[in-house]
């Protein structure tokens, strides 16, 4: 008898110990991200010396959707720690996914920051379409139905007085194809966003009709999430690790870095530097705040417009589904 309760002590120090062990172990974060680079996850700790905690306190696990709306249903079953939305997945989480525990933590690009680069909506240069009103009964092609740029597109015409179905017909495709669809003259208005927006036979034969930020002001075009028990349970994971992501955003846009910065970009892409050399991590490509901050009213904007295009049913505030401290913590770090 006696011996059985020791062999069982021993079980129960043994499990403790490992769990301790396990405890040490730096924590495998899974972030998500859909392009390069506009999402520069994949890439934010290429260059040695940028990450201070990342192999110690945590290890990123950048891990690649096809868009915004697949990693806000991967967070959504928890497959996912930290989800890169764009401000049309931030209102469908909330209001669709049942996810009220959402909160933003963290800026991703926003589009038509002052002096900064806006995606645009291009159409033939010597073709029929002079003005907005002009794409009366045209075919718009877009990248996906609710996306953030589709509802850019959506909210131009409207202050046209045009309405989709009624007045003009949308096609969805991937970005990759918008200018062939444009040039075969099987869509009369395209979205272009970078690397796309500068292909130079891209800008031959298009002309830009309006942009982004005509539609909506700036825009706070994507954002880091988490939910409230995730960063309960793992808070100063998250602050180291932002701790990181505003070193390698303060190296990635330090243009004394752009050359290099660029080659890694181009490497990751397996496309030539001489793509991305003029534009990348210059004011013509999206802003990132260089302390992590997102911009809450440019999100609020975007999300009543959302609404009013009756993409949302209920107005949603931006107060109750945010928090800064952490990302306001990691950048008093790096100062």
């Amino acid at each position: 008898m006696r011996l059985s309760i020791i062999a069982a002590l021993f079980a129960a120090a043994t499990l403790l110990a490992g769990g301790s062990a396990r405890a040490d172990e730096p924590y495998k974060l899974r972030i998500g991200w859909v392009v390069v680079p506009a999402s520069l996850e994949p890439i934010y700790f290429a260059k040695d010396g940028i990450a201070r905690n990342n192999g110690k306190s945590y290890v990123l696990e950048p891990i690649h959707f096809a868009g915004t709306t697949q990693q806000m249903q991967a967070l959504a079953t928890g497959d996912l720690d930290l989800a890169n939305l764009a401000y049309s997945a931030v209102g469908l989480a909330i209001q669709n996914a049942g996810l009220s525990d959402l909160r933003v933590i963290f800026d991703g690009i926003q589009d038509g920051y002052d002096g900064y680069y806006s995606n645009e909506f291009m159409v033939l240069k010597d073709g029929p379409i002079k003005t907005v009103a002009d794409l009366k009964g045209k075919v718009l092609a877009t990248n996906a139905i609710g996306a953030a740029v589709d509802i850019g597109m959506r909210a131009m015409l409207r202050r046209n007085h045009l309405e989709d179905k009624r007045d003009y017909q949308v096609i969805e495709t991937q970005f990759p194809n918008m200018k062939q669809l444009l040039l075969d003259h099987k869509a009369d208005l395209i979205v272009a966003v970078p690397p796309f927006s500068y292909d130079p036979e891209l800008r031959a034969n298009a002309r830009t009709l309006f942009t982004m930020k005509d539609a909506f002001g700036v825009t706070q075009l994507t954002a880091m999430t988490a939910r409230a028990g995730f960063i309960k349970q793992h808070r100063a994971v998250i602050v180291d690790f932002m701790e990181d992501a505003i070193r390698a955003i303060h190296w990635y846009t330090d243009p004394k870095n752009h050359d290099e910065a660029v080659q890694i970009v181009a490497n990751f892409m397996q496309r030539p530097p001489a793509l991305f050399q003029d534009w990348l991590f210059t004011k013509k490509d999206d802003y990132r705040d260089p302390n992590g901050l997102p911009d809450l009213a440019a999100l609020q904007r975007n999300l009543n417009t959302q609404k009013s295009l009756g993409l949302l049913d209920a107005d949603i505030d931006v107060k109750k589904y945010n928090d800064l401290s952490m990302v306001k913590e990691a950048a008093a770090r790096v100062k």
